[in-house]
């Protein structure tokens, strides 16, 4: 899948998985153990050992089944990495607007990361392709909710940070379309077959909305 098929995937399961820490060995089991379980939307932060190669992999392995692309995106010159590896979307802790910007101009999707509105707005204009309220466990439903009164209705927000099935449903609620699932998720290590059952549960609770 590439990065014209965002809506599509989606629309397919509003979730990404969080991959930090993952290397090229435990790759093909853990991007399997996703698919099978729903996910659509794969990334591999860049501060995970080799990084690149884990994303080459993955878009290898299930590239049209899933969306693979990278975290923690901090440069234009990274984005250029990304997409050199066949990754197809860049995922930011930040707001900024080179990255948002080269992410575009090659093609790639963008999720930018905000916290208030002026950095939601900022890289709505830099052309963002959807936005990452982070970090969302140190803020509350009540602040999102705020903040989709103001925004374009049409702009998928992600909530990150902290989500687990228990409390989807209240940021749900607040206006989040989709979720970003980190270590409740994936930990380094953590063997293919959990990762397969923490993945279900989060799909299942996810569509129970």
């Amino acid at each position: 899948m590439g990065a014209g098929d965002f809506e599509a995937a989606f629309a397919a399961c509003p979730l990404v998985a969080i991959l930090r820490g993952l290397t090229p060995q435990e790759a093909p089991a853990i991007g399997d153990a996703l698919v099978e379980a729903g996910f659509t939307m794969i990334e591999v932060p860049l501060n995970s050992p080799d990084p690149l190669r884990s994303i080459a992999i993955l878009v290898e392995r299930i590239g049209e089944r899933a969306m693979i692309g990278a975290g923690t995106v901090l440069t234009a010159q990274q984005v250029r990495e990304v997409h050199a590896a066949q990754g197809c979307f860049i995922v930011a802790p930040n707001s900024d607007a080179a990255v948002i910007g080269e992410a575009r101009s090659l093609g790639m999707g963008a999720m930018p990361g905000y916290y208030t509105a002026t950095e939601a707005f900022a890289a709505l204009s830099a052309g963002a392709t959807a936005l990452k309220l982070f970090p969302a466990d140190s803020a509350q439903p009540a602040m999102l909710k705020a903040q989709r009164a103001v925004l374009p209705r049409e702009v998928k927000v992600l909530a990150v940070g902290g989500i687990d099935p228990d409390n989807m449903a209240q940021w749900r609620a607040a206006g989040a379309d989709g979720f970003g699932l980190g270590s409740n998720l994936y930990k380094p290590g953590r063997a293919a077959e959990e990762v397969y059952e923490a993945a279900v549960a989060m799909v299942a609770a996810v569509r129970r909305l």
